[in-house]
């Protein structure tokens, strides 16, 4: 048979796609739907006017062709919201239009890194910032967040032969898995770290419309020196509900920007127009669900939290995003084990957190993508099953 290439080595099933075959599993065995907390795929849709603008433009026929050049009216509004909302000034070549930010995280390690270079990763992570490393030949280079250090990358323990063989390092505030924020000095602090060493900053910024408790998100871009060293992703995603209309933006630095425009136009043919006059839309009056899909978040947010410690299950709040890193009983092995028990006693799944790292093996992170209906029989399942009483 056909053998795949040596870089295929690297990689195995999404644990994504092992949670849907336990799940599958526990549905048949049971009789009884799962709760599940582990994909964190919104489930609050964006703003009617988003919906409509996609779909009056797929309707009509001119949409259809190459878009090769972005919609400058979509870049106006990107524009616009970076000034307004980050007090951020963009000129037009420093913005390049993605298909999802993801398409970013894979291809920058591409244009960057050689096989002997490293890329320094946040552990835990989310999983692209290992793959990507690995599909361009580079090398990995941890950098753990501790609770003890408020989930911040602690510069201090880069050691100099790490910072020669960086390249790159990915930094993710607020940060998915562990919904923690960053704050003024550490983006000061990760600008002088760049500086110092040649390394290109690439901040993941997908979760900053979604702070809780009164505190605002912020931009990378918006620091003295950033846009020297960097680029920022921000995404429609999570903000406007657009995750399955995949649109995203990488901006800064505007060499790194033009090599990746010219990456890109060896890929693919651009953004499909109509997701484009939707994007327009979100940006120019999609704004006034942000604060009600905040609040959503941060409702289920506290409603899990009360309701999990009454049924004996502690887990700290989250100051942003859209998951909960919660901690796992001493007395499972790993969160694998842990959520393997939890998914046959309870039917309620969770990811384990050793999918987004080493520092993951004693958490699990669960999505709040579930309404608090769905917590509410969550938590009366806890109770039932005593699952924390009996497994302490």
């Amino acid at each position: 048979m056909f053998e795949p290439a040596q870089r295929m080595l690297h990689f195995h099933t999404s644990v994504f796609m092992d949670l849907r075959a336990l799940k599958e599993q526990y549905e048949i065995a049971h009789n009884q739907n799962t709760i599940d907390f582990s994909l964190g795929s919104p489930n609050i849709a964006p703003d009617p006017k988003i919906m409509e603008s996609l779909a009056r433009a797929v309707e009509d026929p001119a949409n259809y062709q190459y878009a090769i050049k972005p919609l400058p009216a979509l870049i106006q509004a990107i524009q616009k919201w970076y000034h307004t909302r980050y007090d951020v000034e963009l000129e037009s070549g420093e913005i390049a239009l993605l298909q999802g930010s993801q398409e970013a995280l894979v291809n920058l390690p591409l244009l960057y890194c050689n096989p002997t270079d490293g890329i320094l990763v946040p552990d835990p992570y989310y999983p692209v910032y290992v793959d990507a490393p690995k599909l361009a030949g580079a090398q990995v280079i941890f950098t753990p967040l501790t609770k003890e250090n408020d989930y911040l990358v602690d510069f201090s323990r880069i050691t100099a032969a790490q910072r020669k063989q960086a390249k790159m390092i990915i930094v993710c505030y607020p940060n998915n898995p562990t919904g923690a924020t960053a704050p003024d000095s550490f983006y000061e602090e990760l600008i002088r770290f760049a500086k110092e060493n040649d390394i290109l900053v690439v901040h993941d910024n997908a979760y900053s419309e979604l702070v809780f408790d009164g505190k605002r998100g912020k931009s990378f871009l918006s620091f003295p020196g950033a846009k020297e060293v960097g680029v920022e992703l921000n995404s429609f995603s999570k903000t406007y509900g657009m995750a399955g209309a995949r649109l995203g933006v990488l901006v800064g630095n505007e060499s790194v920007i033009n090599q990746y425009k010219m990456l890109k136009s060896n890929m693919d043919y651009g953004i499909f127009l109509p997701i484009q006059y939707a994007g327009v839309v979100a940006l120019e009056q999609g704004g006034t669900t942000i604060e009600s899909t905040r609040q959503a978040y941060q409702n289920r947010r506290d409603a899990l939290v009360r309701g999990f410690q009454s049924a004996g299950w502690k887990i700290p709040l989250s100051q942003a995003t859209m998951f909960l890193w919660a901690p796992i009983p001493d007395t499972y092995k790993d969160s694998v084990a842990f959520t393997k028990a939890l998914l046959k006693e309870t039917g309620i799944i969770v990811t384990p957190g050793e999918s987004f790292g080493p520092e993951g093996r004693r958490f699990v992170r669960i999505a709040l993508v579930q309404d608090e209906q769905a917590i509410e029989e969550a938590v009366r399942r806890l109770k039932q099953t005593e699952f924390f009483v009996t497994k302490k």
